[in-house]
Parts: structure tokens; sequence; C-alpha cells
């Protein structure tokens, strides 16, 4: 049963596939995002060999393995500094490293480095001054002298209020990477709790047990989840989240509130943000935050204004920019440092390098192989140092130059225009000329998108406008086109694509209406048969067969030889009679089939050609010197195949034989036939010719020997008509007589031979 395309269908079929495809993209499942990330590491690592504007003040204070090596030592190349530490330093460490900074004139110094407790187990340290102070205590006063030290912090873990109070600000170095491991975007700021040390220690009593970042907060009262059971302790507080000191066993001094409270809210910002606000002077507490329209303005001195886009929680991609082995970052191990604040002690200043004067300082982990290592996967490598997203976070706020992505309704105006545009050229143009367009327009796109994001950081989607919009929906169409209108070409093509050339293929797809049946045509038919090959196919045989009975060899592996020289020698008799068929092609003839070691032609049938006797004589001479030339390439090839054939003789296998020339008998005859497709749909069909003249093309083929191409009088006559100068060629020879023609034949050889 056929099927008629109704003309709206392919609208119809278009705008249900866009509508599927943008309601794909509203509902964002995982699959497709995790893809078109896949497309954003790509163009990242592509923005990297674009050179682009960064701080040129970002530095980075390494904890290189041999640092640990050297503060457990407790000396650098050779000068002691006074002290040595395990693999968890004392805190006068990294006190000293601050003093050094500062004294370097550093512009801020950042530590990804979490202080969660005090460590009263620390050796004390002894001051200028000669008075002896815990190492916490040291710390925190080096840190209060250089007033410019930020401490990390998570929402699980916080520094002490001996550190915070001392410390310029508390910034975010929490890592949260995407589902396939990979660390692509940061939270721009967390809202936590800092509980009163009363509930925190309450919360740790061993019967209690109690998880305060699960704590839910009612009016009136605060629940606390027991760890590993269902239970919930509840808190009583007033109105204001205040609770009664004395409900838990203390006595407030004498003069203070019998009430506290039991948490206070903190606004924590990323630590790249927080470090870029030093260099810009941002007022952080003043932000403007606009999560449901994707917005974080920050404001500070000198008008200077910054707005961060963000989605629903906040989040925003990091423009990878800075590498940890970027030249642009000045870099330098803790032991540098230390190995410096030492001298500057000793008084031993000359020489003293200050690197970091004005710098933008991150403190961080570059250790392997221990629990310092702070490693994993950025768009930029699948292994590099985490501490990496500060800085670039920080040259981001600080050049204004933030990831983009488009809101979701211009990604839906992308997705749909791209697709009514692949829907017009996949209808408008044929198959192969519309999937060509199509991969253009989509490599024109992708382009594009690479080209937005490593100049301008615009992130232009991918997934869905190719992979949806223009790939599926060209598929779509080009299935519904096969269905509805590519019956008749799919079946001329399936047939003729292997007999006939390209040229005439197209004709017949090209053509409105196409009679395959039975009809009554004038064509010129061409014979053509390999001389000699039954006589080769002999002598390989038989130089098997004697092989076989000299060297007694066993059946199976006898059976085994005769298959090897059979495949042999069918790879010959194809090479030459694809060599025949080459040039029947070339000069558009259809190939109507192989018989044996022959190969049968015809012109001017199913495509019309008015020299069609021309095309077959002239498809005869290109045969005939294409064998010429196989030949001789395959005579060249003799005295390697004589190697080998000694070769194989001496490690018992049967000898090769050498190649030989084999010759091309062609006969050609023009006349009226019957052509058209014979078979039926049960066995399959073949579009041939047959009738007297084809009869006379054949014995023409028999009378023609090896080497000669022999032509009818008709054929001769057309060739007078249409190609004079190839008929002044032809030599007449004496009339013949053949199977099945009762008068005698008038017939002429066509040289073939070039001048030398």
């Amino acid at each position: 049963m056929q099927f008629k395309r109704p003309k709206r269908a392919p609208i119809f079929l278009a705008l249900t596939v866009l509508a599927l495809i943008c309601g794909f993209r509203v509902g964002n499942p995982s699959f497709p995002e995790r893809l078109e990330n896949i497309t954003y590491d790509l163009r990242v690592r592509t923005a990297q060999n674009i050179s682009a504007p960064t701080a040129t003040n970002l530095a980075f204070v390494a904890i290189e393995d041999s640092s640990i090596t050297a503060v457990n030592d407790g000396k650098v190349n050779g000068l002691g500094l006074g002290y040595h530490s395990g693999l968890y330093w004392q805190r006068q460490v990294y006190a000293r490293l601050v003093g050094e900074l500062m004294a370097q004139g550093a512009r801020c110094v950042a530590f990804d480095v979490l202080f969660g407790e005090l460590r009263i187990d620390h050796p004390h340290v002894q001051m200028a001054d000669g008075n002896v102070v815990e190492s916490d205590e040291y710390f925190a006063w080096q840190t209060h002298q250089a007033g410019n030290v930020l401490l990390a912090g998570t929402p699980e873990v916080l520094p002490p209020d001996l550190f915070i109070t001392n410390a310029l600000a508390i910034g975010d170095i929490s890592t949260e990477k995407d589902p396939d491991g990979i660390l692509r975007r940061v939270r721009a700021f967390r809202d936590v709790r800092r509980w009163h040390p009363i509930i925190k220690e309450f919360s740790m009593l061993p019967e209690i047990r109690g998880d305060l970042e699960r704590a839910i907060i009612h009016p009136g009262k605060i629940l606390i989840p027991q760890i590993g059971t269902t239970n919930l302790i509840e808190i009583d507080v007033d109105s204001e989240n205040y609770f009664q000191v004395a409900d838990f066993g203390g006595q407030p001094l004498p003069g203070m509130s019998p009430k506290a409270k039991a948490f206070t809210s903190q606004r924590i910002w990323h630590m790249g943000i927080v470090i870029a606000a030093q260099q810009l002077r941002l007022d952080l507490a003043r932000a403007e935050t606009d999560l449901p329209h994707g917005r974080i303005t920050l404001t500070g001195a000198g008008g200077i204004r910054r707005v961060i886009p963000v989605d629903h929680d906040g989040f925003f991609y990091v423009d990878w920019r800075l590498a940890p082995e970027d030249l642009r970052l000045v870099r330098a191990p803790v032991e540098f440092l230390l190995a410096q604040d030492r001298l500057r002690l000793l008084g031993q200043t000359n020489g003293l390098r200050d690197d970091f004067r004005g710098k933008l300082v991150v403190i961080g982990s570059a250790a392997q192989g221990n629990d310092l290592t702070d490693r994993g996967a950025t768009p930029l490598e699948r292994n590099t140092l985490l501490v990496s997203k500060h800085w670039n976070v920080a040259n981001s706020v600080i050049n204004d130059n933030f990831i983009r992505r488009p809101p979701l309704v211009v990604e839906l105006v992308i997705i749909i225009l791209l697709g009514l545009l692949t829907a017009i050229i996949t209808w408008e143009l044929r198959a192969i000329a519309a999937s060509v367009s199509v991969a253009l327009l989509m490599a024109a796109y992708f382009g594009v998108a690479v080209f937005c994001f490593t100049h301008f950081r615009w992130w232009l989607p991918v997934v869905y406008p190719l992979g949806g919009a223009m790939l599926a929906l060209h598929g779509i169409l080009l299935v519904h086109l096969v269905v509805f209108e590519e019956q008749d070409k799919r079946r001329v093509k399936s047939l003729f694509s292997k007999l006939v050339s390209p040229n005439i293929v197209h004709e017949l797809l090209q053509a409105d209406k196409l009679a395959l049946g039975g009809a009554h045509r004038e064509v010129t038919v061409f014979f053509a048969d390999v001389r000699g090959f039954t006589v080769l196919t002999d002598q390989m045989q038989e130089s098997i067969a004697e092989y076989i009975r000299s060297n007694q060899v066993e059946p199976a592996l006898a059976e085994k030889y005769f298959e090897e020289s059979a495949r042999e020698t069918l790879e010959i008799v194809n090479l030459y009679l694809a060599t025949v068929a080459e040039a029947v092609k070339k000069h558009d003839g259809t190939l109507d089939k192989y018989i044996g070691d022959c190969v049968m032609a015809f012109w001017n049938a199913p495509v019309t050609n008015e020299k069609h006797a021309v095309a077959a004589v002239r498809a005869a001479i290109d045969s005939q010197r294409a064998i010429y030339e196989l030949n001789v390439k395959r005579e060249a090839e003799n005295p390697a195949r004589e190697k080998e054939s000694r070769e194989r003789v001496a490690a018992g296998l049967p000898p090769k034989q050498l190649h030989s020339a084999l010759q091309l008998g062609t006969g050609i005859n023009t006349g009226l036939v019957t052509v058209g497709l014979m078979g039926s749909d049960e066995h399959g069909f073949n579009y041939t010719v047959f009738g007297r003249e084809v009869n006379l093309a054949s014995r023409l083929e028999g009378v023609s020997g090896s080497g000669r191409i022999i032509i009818s009088d008709l054929t001769y006559f057309q060739l007078l008509r249409h190609a004079p100068e190839l008929a002044s060629t032809c030599v007449e020879l004496f009339p013949v007589t053949v199977k099945g023609i009762k008068d005698a034949v008038r017939i002429y050889e066509v040289p073939w031979q070039q001048n030398k």
C-alpha cells in the first residue's frame, strides 16, 4: 500500500520535535546537562590558547612536600629555623608566614588552610620582648598586626573566635564538584550559624551527640537531631533565639545577662571574592543579592561595581584562566618565606627579596601523598590543585570577567530558530546536499559558540541546539522523506548504483517518472572477455597439485592449499573484471552482468545517450589500455614475488605462481533490442537487454581473439556519424560468419595502442 504524504505533515512534524526538545530543555534532565558541561570543558581548554587579560598581582605560597620536610627538620638549606614541627604544623609556622608576607608588603594574605580549633598542645613561643605566649595566641597576634589576613572557613568548620576577631575576614573554601567529579562552579556565599559555646559543648556530650548542622529552628525552640537516631533534643529559646544560661548548669558572671543567644547567622563569601574585595575595596556587607533574577551586585569605593551572574542557589562558573603553573602567577614554596623570616630575625636582611609586595597571596597545599593533599579535576586538568579556584575567582571579580549563560528564554529561541532553519534546509534540498548543509551549519554554530566563549566568556548552549534542534530534527525529517517520497529513488539506486556511473544514477533519480518495464530500443552492446584466465587457473591448480604430490601433504592441509589457490584465482579475475567495469562506468554505460570471466554492458538505456556507440567504443579502448597497464604493473612485481616464492618453499609452503599477462577480447554491436527488468519480487530483478543484436555482440567477442576490439558495421556507421575521427582509425576486416546469424557480418577492428 502506498501512502501519500500530506502537505502539512512536515510542518507538524518539525513543530512537534521542536516542542519536545524545548520541553526537555525546560525540564533539564541531568544527562544532556552533563554533555553540555563536557563542551564547556572543551571551550575552557581552548580559551587557554588565547591570550586574555589577568590580574597582575595574584600570588601563591605553596605548602610543598619539600616544605613539610623543611619544617619537620627545622632547617632550610642548612639554615636553622629555630623550631620544627610534624605534619600538622604549629600555629607559629603560619604566624611566621604572615609576618614575612607583612614585611614584604603583601596586599592581603588568604589561607586555604582550616584552623578549626585551638591547639593548646602546641609549644609556646617566645616573643621579641621576652614574653612567652601560646602558639595560637602568637598566630592571632601576628594576624592582628598584619591587618590583612583572610582565614578559611566552611559551613562545617569555622575558626575559633580568637582567630576570627583578629583576622580581616573569613572566606569560604568549600568545594562542591559536579556529579562527574569536576569542579566547575563555586557558591558566591553561604549563610552559616555560629553556635554559642555552651550549645556547642552541650551537643558534644556523649549522651547527647547532637548534630548542629541539621538543627531545626522553630519559634520558641530549637530541635537538634541526635546522631545515629531519630531523636530530637529540644532547647527552649525566646522569640529572638535567646536561651537561659542556667538551663545548662552555668552561672552568668556578675554584670552579665542570664540569657545568651543560641546562635548568630554570618554570611561568608567565597574566598576568591573576599580576596578581590581587598583589591577593589568592595563593601561585601552592602552586597545586593537577587538570586531569583540571577545576579549579585557588589559595590565599592570610587563607584566601582561588579555584577556576578549566579543561578538560583548562588552558584557561578569559575573562569579558569590561571593554572597553578601559569607564569603570570607569582609562586614560591613556604620554606622560602620561612627562611627569609629567620634571616630577618637574625638581622641578616641583605639580599632579601620582596616578591610579594602588593600581591594578593593565597597560601595552600601543593603537597601530595598526605593529609594535606587537595587535588582534583577542573575543566583545565584532570588532576590539579583545587586551591587554584581562589585566584581564578578573584581574577574574574577584579577584571569583571564572568562566565555568562543566556537566560532560558534565549536558549529556547536559539533552539527554535536553528530548528526551523534546519527544517527548511532539509525540505528544500536533496538528502546529501541537505545533510552537508546542516553539517556546515552545525559546524558554523559550534564555531560561533567557541568564539563567543574564548573571547567574551559567553556560554552559548550546544547540546540542545545541535543535538536536538538540528541533528535529531534533520534525521527525523530525512526518515520522513525516505518513507513517503524516496521509495522509487531507493529502488533505482539499489538497482543501478553498482551497474552504472554516478552520473546515470543522478539522472535516474532526477527523473519525474521512471519506465523500467520492457521497451524496444536501439542500444550498443559490449562484451569483453579476459583471455588466458582458464589456462592460468589450470596452471595454478596443477602447480598446487604437483606440490602436494611431491611433498605428500596431508589431506586437511592439501585442502587448505587448494582453497588458498582458489581465493587467489578469484582475486585475479575480479581485478581484471573490475578494471573493465570501471571503464564502462567511466563512459556512463550500464553494467549488465559478469558471465564467468566476461563483462557484459550496454549504452542508451535506461538513460538516453545519442552517442551510445561512440561511448561504448571509447570504453573498449580504455579497457584495453587499462588491462595493458595492469599487466605491466603485475609483471613488475614478479621479481619480488619470485623471492617470496623461494622463501615460502624454504618454509615448507607451496610456491607462489608468477604473474602472467592476461589479454582482453572485445565485441561491440549496435541495434534494436528489448530492454527492461527481468526477474520477480521474490527472487530479485536484473535490468538487462536481449535479442538478436545482443547475440551478435557476443559472437563478435568470440572472434575478437586477444587484445583486439571488433565492432559491427552498424556500430561503425554510428562512429561515422558522431565521431568521424575515431571511425577513420578503424580497419575493415573480411566479413565473418558467426553462429546464429545467417549472413556474413561486416566487421571492423578498432586500434587502441597509444603512439609511443
